[in-house]
């Protein structure tokens, strides 16, 4: 199978590329079993000291294959299908919310439903003045289940719930003015500016780092995991509805849905 993501060390950082440019860097399974080796390469590697996420092309991530939703739709274990597909995005952001060094999310482009997930299962975020940010999954019949939660604990509920309902796309200024982002710098610095950001982490006690994020993601979010997990459940539920299959289909042929 195809090499869909790639990684790259320039000590103390390692950066990891999602390798789809011509579906957006959409996460197929693949894509999500490599990117979670690859957050298990560079544990082990001791010399870099932060991990940088970033897309190729002109997207960060436009979510979760949308083909593949759609193809598992017509097989008899479809139920299983994607009960299986959302707990392993589950268990991505799980793994990166435990990740023992910061990871800083490098978006240079879209980040929009599991993409967004990604940027917010990430300790630092630098992004390019193109990078919109947003779930539009209602406007396909699913839900953000899995990225809710954790949009909820980095903004809070009432922002998080106008976002989610509205599935509006924010601008990049938006965005940074809510917290999602924490810096804006031109496209073409964005991963020189997060490898600058790995090299002052790089300055810190690792295991204070570690200790840190483990304050913040275990014990300040606490029940983070219980949520997740209800996410997941409300993820694979929303794809099994008619609203779904009219969704999906009505996004990949380019026209509006007609509810039913």
């Amino acid at each position: 199978m195809d090499q869909v993501v790639e990684v790259k060390k320039h000590v103390p950082s390692g950066t990891i590329i999602l390798n789809r440019p011509q579906r957006c860097n959409a996460l197929s399974r693949w894509a999500m079993v490599q990117l979670a080796q690859a957050l298990d390469d560079l544990h082990q590697e001791r010399r870099v000291r932060a991990v940088i996420l970033t897309g190729s092309g002109t997207s960060f991530c436009s979510g979760v294959d949308l083909h593949e939703i759609r193809e598992s739709s017509k097989e008899d274990d479809a139920l299983m299908q994607w009960h299986r597909d959302a707990v392993q995005f589950k268990e991505l952001v799980e793994k990166m919310m435990l990740f023992p060094k910061p990871i800083i999310a490098a978006v240079n482009g879209p980040a929009v439903a599991a993409g967004a997930g990604l940027l917010l299962a990430s300790d630092i975020v630098v992004a390019s003045p193109e990078a919109t940010f947003g779930f539009p999954e209602p406007r396909r019949g699913l839900v953000s289940g899995i990225a809710a939660p954790l949009l909820s604990f980095r903004i809070g509920a009432g922002p998080a719930a106008n976002l989610l309902l509205s599935a509006r796309l924010l601008e990049a200024d938006e965005a940074h003015r809510l917290g999602l982002y924490h810096e804006l710098t031109s496209n073409d610095v964005v991963w020189a500016r997060s490898h600058a950001l790995a090299e002052e982490c790089a300055k810190c006690a690792p295991e204070a780092l570690q200790l840190t994020k483990r304050l913040l993601n275990e014990t300040i979010g606490g029940h983070l995991v219980t949520h997740l997990a209800s996410g997941a459940a409300a993820t694979a539920t929303a794809r099994t509805t008619e609203a779904a299959q009219e969704g999906l289909t009505a996004f990949l042929e380019k026209r509006e849905p007609n509810w039913p």
